[in-house]
């Protein structure tokens, strides 16, 4: 058996972007050596971070080899549709795709559906029962989940039952045998979690893609085949079960006309769309029961993550209601057999940090002072205390942190660009100073080095009042014609120099020797002088990157930088 969780990282792939972490509602995602892991214990399996992640590291769990082996092996092996086949496969005639699944190696197909009818009955006969309860839906894992983990005070209005997937599961085995293969299929990843959990019921669950897939890889077109009459639902058709994929389907299938007017039937779907309209449930005293159906994909089922198509939610419900057969006599139905089931989820432990230990992480990443909690979400946590929290519990690295990464950077090129022995700028398309180091400024006299010293980089001051040659880096700036080696003659004295794009028309750097000397030196000067300028075009170049974009690699690019130019230092002693 694949004991992975349902939804894992490729981590070769995993482009340490953060995306999956800033989309998951529960933050079940864990930083290791810059790749994202999901965290199974925590994770919900609403399949987001499958969507959402641009480099395609999520993965969805395979369980395509368990079912072929379970097709060679029994021999009655059916298969659970989920109801939101119709707008999943609505250019094929259910008779067709049953036949497409017979053809594969399916004994039968059977709606899940029925089982959903099944669950709004015992729904139907809890709410008879009691009174001044909140009722919250089993039907959606997701949803159980999310409750049990992360809003355990909620979980006593949990309607215990089984879903409708296992309900129906259990009305195969019960006509057909225990020995019945069953395999679901629909849009839904964490039915797989719900198989892992009842083997006992259910086989294996795939989904709506790889079923394409499956179909597309065996040559196997619905749309070209001819059903025979035997090319039908087993047991029989499903009826108001058919509407459980959107929103207020479920309601609809527990009491007949059931409207906005009906105060005790609400319908959500959308996890932060659940958790708000949750939200102050919990102390209310009602002189009636509430019932909150409440669907993980906004939209319903239909809407689910394994679904070819997450648009058109208007058209998908038309399809899916148009479909359904809906008998007005028999709702609410009596339960056939019991369905009933505890959640056994147990709630996640949020552990709590003191102040202190707060303050003390978020020193880590250079937040000394309120003000520098930018609360960006580069990270990926909605604040900069959340992801501090983070670190501690060990969920997070520091290198996440886009601003700490970026003063990082800036403080390693600063630091390398004070000990080059050359002369060394970087300015603006407006010819303004990017950064400078000293020597720089010594080359040109003593009141330009008493400015640097009182303001070191001298930031922001116009190249134009400093050197007599600004015309060289405006002519690079805007040509992108870079001048390397260059003489240069300023007063008495002769510069030795390269002006170079680092970004072009906007950025330019330059560096620069002094090689004015008596004669007999002045040729072994030059060629030490270019030497040295040469090696230092490219470390400039890098800095200035560093210095002007958000490094995630920054450690590694300025520890090449340090290591080769070390060897410059030595050079020049």
């Amino acid at each position: 058996m694949n004991n992975l969780n349902p939804i894992y990282t490729e981590k070769t792939q995993c482009q340490d972007c953060y995306k999956c972490v800033r989309e998951c509602p529960v933050k079940a995602i864990k930083i290791q050596n810059g790749a994202a892991a999901v965290i199974p214990e925590m994770c919900l399996l609403c399949g987001h971070c499958v969507d959402v992640c641009p480099a395609n590291a999520k993965k969805v769990r395979d369980e395509m080899e368990k079912v072929e082996s379970l097709l060679s092996s029994k021999k009655k092996v059916i298969v659970s549709l989920a109801p939101s086949f119709v707008s999943e496969f609505s250019s094929w005639k259910p008779a067709q795709l049953i036949a497409a699944l017979k053809s594969l190696g399916f004994y039968a197909v059977s709606e899940t559906a029925l089982g959903a009818q099944q669950v709004s009955a015992h729904v139907a006969q809890q709410l008879k029962l009691q009174n001044g309860k909140v009722f919250i839906s089993s039907a959606c894992p997701v949803v159980v989940d999310l409750i049990t983990r992360y809003l355990p005070h909620f979980t006593p209005s949990i309607t215990a039952l089984l879903s409708p997937m296992l309900s129906h599961c259990k009305l195969l085995r019960k006509r057909y045998g225990n020995d019945t293969g069953i395999v679901f299929i629909g849009p839904c990843i964490a039915k797989k979690r719900e198989a892992d959990s009842h083997p006992n019921l259910i086989d294996a669950a795939i989904t709506f893609s790889d079923l394409r897939k499956w179909l597309e890889k065996k040559n196997i077109d619905p749309a070209s085949i001819t059903p025979n009459e035997t090319d039908h639902f087993v047991p029989g058709n499903a009826e108001e079960g058919a509407l459980y994929p959107v929103d207020g389907g479920m309601a609809a299938t527990i009491k007949t006309n059931c409207s906005v007017h009906d105060s005790c039937f609400m319908s959500f779907s959308g996890l932060k769309n659940i958790i708000n309209a949750l939200d102050g449930l919990q102390d209310v005293t009602l002189e009636n029961n509430i019932f909150i159906e409440a669907l993980a994909c906004e939209g319903g089922c239909v809407n689910g993550p394994q679904a070819e198509n997450r648009n058109f939610t208007a058209l998908k419900r038309y399809k899916v209601i148009d479909y359904s057969h809906y008998p007005r006599k028999k709702i609410p139905r009596s339960p056939s057999f019991p369905i009933n089931d505890f959640p056994s989820d147990a709630a996640i432990e949020q552990k709590v940090f003191d102040p202190q230990e707060i303050t003390k992480a978020l020193r880590q990443i250079g937040k000394l002072q309120p003000h520098d909690e930018l609360n960006c979400g580069g990270c990926g946590y909605d604040s900069c205390r959340d992801f501090a929290h983070a670190l501690l519990i060990g969920k997070a690295e520091k290198t996440m942190c886009v601003t700490y990464m970026r003063k990082l950077a800036q403080n390693k090129a600063s630091g390398l660009l004070r000990t080059m022995p050359s002369g060394v700028i970087i300015v603006d398309e407006h010819l303004k100073v990017i950064e400078m180091n000293k020597n720089f400024a010594r080359l040109f006299g003593a009141d330009i080095e008493a400015v640097f010293d009182s303001n070191p980089g001298m930031e922001g001051a116009s190249l134009e009042k400093i050197v007599p040659f600004h015309g060289l880096f405006t002519h690079v700036l805007q040509y992108a014609d870079d001048i390397i080696q260059k003489d240069i003659r300023v007063g008495n004295r002769i510069l030795n120099g390269s002006i170079f794009t680092v970004e072009p028309h906007t950025v330019v750097g330059g560096v620069f020797a002094d090689i004015t000397t008596p004669s007999i030196q002045k040729e072994q000067i030059i060629r030490r002088s270019q030497e040295i300028i040469n090696k230092n075009l490219s470390m400039v170049q890098k800095i200035a990157y560093l210095l002007g974009e958000n490094a995630s690699e920054s450690e590694t690019v300025l520890n090449s930088i340090i290591q080769s130019f070390s060897g410059d230092i030595d050079t020049v002693k």
